[in-house]
């Protein structure tokens, strides 16, 4: 594992907390103030939040071997997943949160952990960046719509799964969440998992180019202190928010 510090890719981790902080700051707008936004209820605000998504776990993936401790580092992601779910379920039943991106994020550093020790036991040969890149992302694209039941991606339905997959809420953890499972944030292993496995792959692809890497060495400098920080903004932004949006509320007039 590599202890280097790459800015740039602390730069946009930072724009993506930035976005994250703006998106949840008008879902606060839109259902604490009850000021009506059409675009951000509808198809864009849906792909802004999306893109966010993306970005995360895709840069998580590809960010896997930069860390110098990597078992610590998903057991305190998945750590922080426990407590958004606990916090939630005590203070917000009806925004509970189980399996959201934290859970994904943790889970997937910790299973990469244990395929990378496993292989190297092995002493098996690396398997090839490139297909595995293409097979990651392929298969994103294919189990997209697996916890909806089907085979696809958003709209596109191409093979329903059978019910029976769909009858016990734990298996939600993987994408094949039960009748009775709800949560309001929701990202199990089945897609996301090969959207991680993608940045992975391409990290693999990209790192042998020296050039490249030396062009991920600079950053902005504001946006890459925020990004060095994002589990704690993650953590913080979203109490804060409401609770900003509830005094403004309450003031008279």
């Amino acid at each position: 594992m590599s202890g280097a510090r790459y800015r740039a890719l602390d730069s946009l981790r930072g724009l993506l907390v930035v976005n994250m902080v703006a998106y949840h700051a008008l879902y606060d707008v839109v259902n604490i103030i009850g000021v009506p936004m059409e675009w951000y209820t509808g198809w864009p605000g849906y792909v802004w939040q999306q893109s966010i998504c993306w970005g995360f776990i895709f840069l998580s993936g590809f960010c896997f071997r930069l860390s110098s401790h990597p078992v610590r580092h998903g057991l305190i992601i998945l750590g922080a997943g426990v407590l958004v779910s606990a916090v939630t379920y005590a203070a917000m039943p009806s925004e509970f949160i189980l399996f959201g991106v934290l859970y994904l994020l943790g889970l997937a550093g910790l299973i990469q952990c244990a395929v990378w020790a496993l292989w190297s036991k092995l002493d098996w040969p690396p398997f090839p960046a490139g297909l595995g890149f293409a097979l990651a992302l392929g298969g994103f694209f294919l189990t997209r719509n697996v916890p909806r039941g089907n085979l696809g991606f958003e709209g596109l339905a191409l093979v329903p799964l059978p019910e029976q997959l769909y009858q016990w809420d734990w298996l939600a953890v993987a994408g094949l969440p039960g009748p009775g499972f709800s949560s309001s944030d929701y990202f199990p292993l089945i897609p996301w998992f090969l959207l991680y496995l993608s940045g992975y792959f391409l990290w693999r692809m990209l790192s042998p180019r020296r050039n490249v890497m030396k062009m991920l060495k600079p950053g902005f400098a504001p946006l890459a202190f925020v990004g060095r920080h994002s589990l704690l903004i993650y953590l913080l932004h979203q109490p804060v928010l409401m609770g900003i949006f509830l005094i403004f509320q309450a003031l008279p007039g």
